[in-house]
């Protein structure tokens, strides 16, 4: 993966994570309503997603900040897969324990699974670029 196209998937995602957690942040209630399937998931809960929108806002700081300045990519892309993942795996284990049907992952895939495969993607792009970097280092 090229460093622009990499660097540019990564802002789009810190910027997709920002407004995502904004939202879920300014209108708890309307966000709540808006995405296909939130109300299937429990009954609402302000707190709770209002606590997750600050994730989100995290994770956009992880990924733009990455973006901004490349000696903190690899720790901080890296933390923010570990979440995406994280939250991915618990969609799929709300479906393996029958919270769900498998149709939930069809619906989510655009919103939860592909950008914790993107931001996985990018953490090892990451690692790998700082790898190559110390090498160049070591050769000077």
């Amino acid at each position: 993966m090229s460093r622009n196209i990499s660097l540019a998937f990564a802002g789009l995602l810190g910027l997709g994570a920002a407004a995502n957690g904004m939202f879920m942040l300014i209108s708890p209630a309307n966000w709540y309503f808006a995405v296909p399937g939130g109300t299937t998931t429990g009954p609402f809960n302000q707190h709770f997603l209002r606590d997750i929108g600050l994730i989100f806002l995290l994770v956009a700081v992880a990924m733009l900040t990455g973006v901004a300045r490349p000696a903190a990519r690899l720790p901080l892309w890296s933390a923010a897969a570990l979440w995406l993942a994280g939250h991915a795996l618990f969609h799929f284990w709300e479906v393996a324990v029958g919270i769900c049907g498998p149709g939930a992952l069809i619906q989510d895939f655009s919103a939860v699974t592909l950008p914790a495969i993107l931001t996985i993607a990018l953490a090892l792009w990451a690692w790998r670029d700082a790898a190559g970097s110390r090498q160049l280092r070591k050769a000077e």
